[in-house]
Order: C-alpha cells, then structure tokens, then sequence
C-alpha cells in the first residue's frame, strides 16, 4: 500500500473479527513505532500488550459498565509516555508517543489490520494505571485496538485544506 493512500484510508474501526494480532506482526508494529520523530532521543514510549491476565484487571478496574468496550478488539495495546520533569521535554516527548501510537495504527492498516485509538477514563485512575503496570513516571495516552476488521468504514468528513493552511510571508 501506497503512503498516502494509507493515510487517506486508514478509518477507526469499533467492529472485529475475533482473531488476535500474532505475536511476530505486534512485534514489527511496536518496533515501527520506534522510528517516531523524537528530539534528544528520549524514546519516550512506553507499549504494553494486554495478555488475558491484565485485560482481567483493566476490565475491574473499570466496571462492568465499560467491561464490554475492551472486548471490542481481540488484541490491547497500552500506549504511555515517560515523563522526564522538565516541562518542554515532556511536552515533546508527548507528541513523539502520539507519533508512535500513529505510526502503529498506520501500520497495522498496512497489513490489512483495523485499528482504534481510544483514552479511556480507567487509565487515569490508579486502578487502571495498576492495571497495565504503569509507573508514577508514565503519563498514559492510550489505548489501541487492533485486529481483523469486521466491516468497511466510510470515510469521515474533513475541513478543506484551504480553511486549515496557512502560508506566511
């Protein structure tokens, strides 16, 4: 697949096929996100995939009335960003684990893989955070859902260009 038609097509998908994304594909779609821009090389990402042990202690910590959102997709990802205490640092390394939760959605599309990027509220709770192990250091950014699709999506609307774009003298 093409760069730009990946970007133009990829689609957040709530609807999967059971099948679960084989350890050999998550393991190239982490090392992908890797490759995030990143100033100083902090390699501030943190991912953490969900075994049927952790989704046990997510699924408590958030209830039963979200329980049934994190069935959704056969296959978690934890996305978090190390926090480093100075402020522009963390600021930039923010943005850099926002690539790379990207760049594996990106990926995961790629290979025929659908995809969902979801904050949910239990991760910025301590008992979601105990949860997926997460340190007092580590500031959580999400949530992906990846695996086979189940249905198409369309695509969504989007601003034109000329009302987002600026170009400056």
């Amino acid at each position: 697949m093409e760069l730009e038609e990946a970007i133009r097509t990829r689609r957040t998908h709530k609807a999967y096929g059971s099948e679960p994304v084989d350890r050999e594909t998550l393991a190239e779609l982490l090392d992908l996100g890797r490759w995030a821009p990143n100033h100083h090389l902090t390699n501030p990402w943190r991912f953490r995939v969900l075994g049927p042990a952790a989704l046990a202690r997510l699924k408590q910590a958030v209830g039963a009335e979200g329980a049934g959102k994190l069935d959704r997709a056969p296959t978690l990802v934890g996305v978090s960003v190390v926090r480093s205490g100075d402020p522009v640092t963390d600021e930039e390394d923010l943005c850099a684990a926002a690539c790379a939760a990207y760049i594996v959605l990106l990926a995961a599309h790629g290979r025929g893989l659908a995809g969902y990027w979801r904050t949910p509220a239990v991760l910025r709770t301590p008992e979601g955070r105990a949860a997926l192990h997460v340190g007092d250091d580590e500031h959580v950014i999400g949530l992906l859902h990846l695996g086979p699709a189940r249905q198409e999506q369309r695509p969504p609307e989007r601003a034109p260009a000329r009302d987002v774009v600026s170009f400056l003298d």
